[in-house]
């Protein structure tokens, strides 16, 4: 029976490398000389931004998108944290996330079977497998939930025939 994964990862490799890059580009623009301004990339997939105003952590978090974006990884994977301000600093953290988790899962399950289409969806984990009968059929769910307005990017791996 053919079936494929439902996924959503990010390549850490390439977060960690958009991260270097904006501090190098942080360290040499004009607007932030003298400021003591960094990214940290932290253990569990967290980023964390830290300027000395607001302002700041804003340009900074433009600056990290647009390196992420020319690394390939999609930005609706950042979940932005709310700028805390404590003494001279502000700090800001952004998580990256990854896997689906268990209601979006159980929303695209819901999606998949409103479709009508003659596949099963389960979910394992972070991830979801679904298989079918027919290989068209699993292409068209492919279709369907790529039009989808979704809040994470998802990844479709695993085909099997």
């Amino acid at each position: 029976m053919p079936s494929f994964d439902i996924v959503s990862e990010v390549d850490m490799h390439e977060v960690r490398n958009a991260v270097d890059q904006s501090n190098r580009e942080i360290g040499t623009r004009f607007d932030f000389k003298g400021v003591d301004a960094r990214y940290e990339l932290m253990a569990s997939s967290e980023i964390q931004l830290s300027a000395e105003v607001d302002f700041q952590i804003r340009q900074m978090l433009d600056i990290l998108k647009a390196k992420l974006v020319k690394r390939g990884i999609d930005v609706k994977a950042l979940k932005e944290g709310d700028v805390e301000l404590s003494g001279q600093k502000a700090i800001m953290k952004v998580v990256v996330q990854q896997g689906i988790e268990s209601d979006l899962a159980r929303k695209l399950v819901k999606m998949i079977k409103e479709t009508k289409i003659k596949a099963q969806a389960a979910i394992q984990g972070e991830k979801l497998r679904v298989s079918g009968k027919k290989r068209d059929d699993l292409q068209g769910i492919i279709a369907m939930l790529k039009e989808a307005s979704l809040d994470i990017p998802l990844q479709y791996n695993n085909f099997r025939d």
